[in-house]
């Protein structure tokens, strides 16, 4: 179970309101930030645990506002198949990390999301590739989410070449996000590592995300969203490395 005093509650309640600012800036981030900012005092486990349940809230939300949820699912099923597999399986990594590897592949993934979305590249593929692809895309990006508990490479360049408009591209994310967060909690909770009492410690974070998300929405209107995604990328490049190098500096 889950244990915190007043400044370290304190903490995790800013931080997740500084992640629920950047998804509502950009529409994704908050796990990653959370997990990258609450990875520096406490191990990535326990951080997880406290993700699920700001997690869940803020992208279920985002998964259900779409225009076509179930013709998302039906295209989709075998990358969040795939997703589940690998969270599930991978949550073994997290949980059983005696030597604090975990950490420094939480750093390695933020810097290489970090890189990726400071190049700014659209990925494409031809359009008979995504069957053979999905699963695949599915299973790396479960095991990535189970082994460190950000949930977007590659899950988040793929969904973003399969060409779909602004509104499916939000809800397909929202969907991909949504999967992993419960595949996450199924996983932590086989491992013994997120029980029903850390459910109020997690809830405890979804207001603060929320009200991080609605200020986010506020400052998307007078912020070029592009100049705030890139200093956002740079600032999860230097978070990345600290928590990659920290246990050889």
């Amino acid at each position: 179970m889950l244990h915190f005093d007043l400044p370290r509650l304190s903490a995790v309640c800013l931080i997740f309101l500084v992640a629920g600012t950047v998804k509502g800036v950009t529409g994704m981030g908050l796990p990653t930030v959370a997990m990258g900012l609450l990875g520096i005092a406490m191990p990535p486990a326990a951080a997880a645990s406290l993700l699920i349940l700001p997690s869940f809230v803020t992208n279920i939300w985002q998964l259900l506002t779409g225009p076509g949820f179930l013709a998302l699912a039906r295209r989709l099923w075998t990358m969040v198949a795939g997703i589940t597999a690998g969270t599930v399986a991978g949550a073994w990594l997290m949980t059983n990390d005696s030597a604090g590897w975990t950490a420094i592949a939480l750093g390695v993934v933020l810097v290489v999301y970090a890189l990726f979305g400071l190049a700014a590249r659209q990925l494409s593929f031809p359009a008979r590739m995504e069957r053979p692809l999905s699963p695949l895309v599915g299973v790396v990006t479960g095991l990535i989410t189970g082994g460190t508990g950000v949930f977007v490479i590659p899950a988040v360049p793929y969904i973003q070449a399969l060409g779909l408009d602004k509104e499916e591209l939000v809800q397909a994310l929202g969907l991909s996000f949504t999967v992993s967060t419960i595949a996450l909690a199924i996983g932590l909770q086989r491992q013994g590592a997120f029980q029903l009492d850390d459910i109020g410690i997690s809830g405890l974070a979804v207001l603060p995300a929320l009200l991080g998300m609605w200020l986010g929405q506020h400052i998307r209107r007078r912020v070029s969203p592009a100049t705030f995604r890139r200093w956002f990328f740079m600032c999860l490049a230097v978070l990345g490395l600290q928590l990659a190098l920290r246990p050889i500096f």
